[in-house]
């Protein structure tokens, strides 16, 4: 294992805790950068008597490793002496069945509720670390939740209990609980360099800088993504991946069983949370950020009238569960693998994207009214944080036969107009609106974007200009409207 912060080297230990039982730790792990961090404000906290600490984040983002670092790392080991408990919790489901986990891993005897005994060894034994990972199987379910947070109270009572970590998908740490403070805040994607030194230790270095950081732009530097794509590439090279990706999207790197091989899985284990589950519009909340790239603000969601009664409850589910989380600009993003996942297997409907596409045209449309006006400079700021947003919204309604097609090219105009007033390059929409203005029978709107078009020709070469201005004399010839005859007329 390579990383920056000296970790001492141990096999699979072995902790034996009576002559009836053997726990077996989950070994350290070998490739370990990014989390440094995260690592030395544990150890610095463990100077305290007691240790009690809840790594969050989402699912594929190192919180098992991070926990296992720490398990294994030589401060805590030679400061204690003692033993070291490492529980898998995923198919505990309530404080019985969790408690019967901690028993076996203890060498208690199988029985029908383990928690007195379980409370009573750790009492009268030596000090112990005790980490329970993945908890959030047992502790989301509305129903099971006061008992697994009870159970957690009562252990953080025992004295010899030195260190009790929990690891857990989402944001929110359970109650009844004096964690150590400073919380230890839920996990982030790994930095850039991170993420490149995890892909190299896989793959080797042996592949072109750039390639590298393509392949890592699909997995938003997500611990969980990089492994998989990384192993990936050492077998097919960047290249292929890149290829198969473009196909077959989260598919190529979930060929596993589990979710910590198998990138669907685990996306799909998030989403089964009682948090989601309980609010399902919130899946059609994270349906509409796979194609909105330049995330929403609170604002949008306010404003857009989506007809769901409580939108800001469905962000707050997924803040909880950290299947999205907000940027530095306080705006509800998801992570590349997780808008994959999502825009392949759980695509948004029109009923989620019509209210948003509506939202766009009435906010492009007060744009032209008012460009050169003070007030434009509004229009300006929300158009230029949802610069990506909006052509993936207006092309959901670009083809022959969509309702909402001749407002979208209308759509398409204002944003062009946008693009040249912002000295911004131009747009693959318009190439797309082309093909279509012949079979459009909307000759208003033809005319008037063929207008917008000549006039940003100089951002936007046009592909036989001559055939084009014909159609659209052809076109005006239908409509008696000499005011945008003259408009046409002037912009070629």
């Amino acid at each position: 294992m390579r990383c920056s912060m000296q970790l001492r080297r141990y096999p699979v230990q072995i902790q034996h805790h009576s002559s009836n039982s053997i726990s077996m730790l989950p070994a350290e792990p070998k490739i370990f950068h990014g989390r440094e961090s995260e690592l030395a404000d544990i150890l610095k906290h463990f100077e305290q008597s007691t240790l009690r600490i809840a790594i969050l984040g989402a699912g594929g983002m190192g919180k098992t490793s991070l926990a296992q670092a720490v398990l294994h790392h030589e401060e805590i080991v030679i400061k204690d002496q003692g033993n070291q408990v490492f529980v898998a919790c995923d198919t505990a489901a309530s404080k019985v069945e969790l408690a019967g986990l901690i028993g076996a891993h203890l060498g208690l005897k199988a029985g029908q509720d383990l928690t007195r005994a379980v409370l009573h060894r750790l009492s009268e034994g030596s000090t112990t670390l005790l980490i329970l990972d993945n908890l959030e199987t047992a502790w989301e379910p509305v129903e099971s939740r006061k008992e697994i947070e009870e159970l957690l109270s009562l252990l953080t009572d025992i004295a010899s209990l030195v260190l009790m970590g929990i690891t857990m998908r989402g944001a929110e740490r359970p109650s009844k609980v004096q964690w150590t403070q400073p919380f230890l805040p839920p996990l982030e994607p790994l930095a850039q360099e991170a993420a490149r030194k995890v892909f190299i230790d896989i793959a080797e270095d042996r592949h072109p800088m750039a390639e590298i950081d393509q392949v890592l732009s699909l997995t938003d530097n997500m611990p969980l993504s990089i492994n998989l794509l990384a192993h990936a590439v050492d077998v097919e090279g960047c290249t292929a991946i890149l290829s198969h990706w473009q196909r077959e999207q989260t598919s190529v790197i979930s060929e596993g069983y589990d979710c910590r091989s198998n990138l669907e899985i685990s996306i799909s284990l998030s989403l089964q949370s009682p948090r989601i589950t309980s609010t399902p519009h919130s899946q059609e909340l994270l349906s509409l950020l796979s194609i909105l790239p330049d995330e929403l603000s609170d604002v949008e969601l306010k404003q857009t009238k989506f007809a769901i009664q409580d939108i800001l409850g469905c962000k707050r589910a997924l803040l909880y569960t950290a299947l999205a989380y907000l940027d530095d600009c306080k705006r509800l993003k998801a992570l590349v693998p997780i808008r994959e996942y999502m825009a392949k297997f759980r695509p948004p409907t029109d009923e989620m994207i019509g209210p948003l596409f509506k939202h766009f045209q009435e906010l492009l449309q007060a744009y032209a009214a008012d460009r050169g006006k003070q007030s434009s400079a509004l229009y300006v700021d929300r158009l230029t944080s949802n610069y990506t947003n909006i052509p993936n919204i207006i092309q959901n309604a670009l083809y022959l036969g969509h309702p909402n097609l001749a407002n979208s090219i209308s759509c398409t105009s204002h944003f062009l107009l946008f693009n040249v007033n912002a000295g911004r390059q131009t747009i693959p929409l318009v190439d797309k609106v082309i093909t279509l203005l012949p079979h459009s029978e909307d000759h208003w709107t033809k005319v008037s974007f063929t207008a917008s078009l000549f006039g940003a020709r100089h951002s936007h070469a046009i592909c036989q200009p001559k055939t084009l201005i014909n159609q659209t004399f052809e076109w005006l010839k239908t409509l008696d409207d000499p005011n945008l005859e003259v408009m046409f007329t002037f912009s070629v």
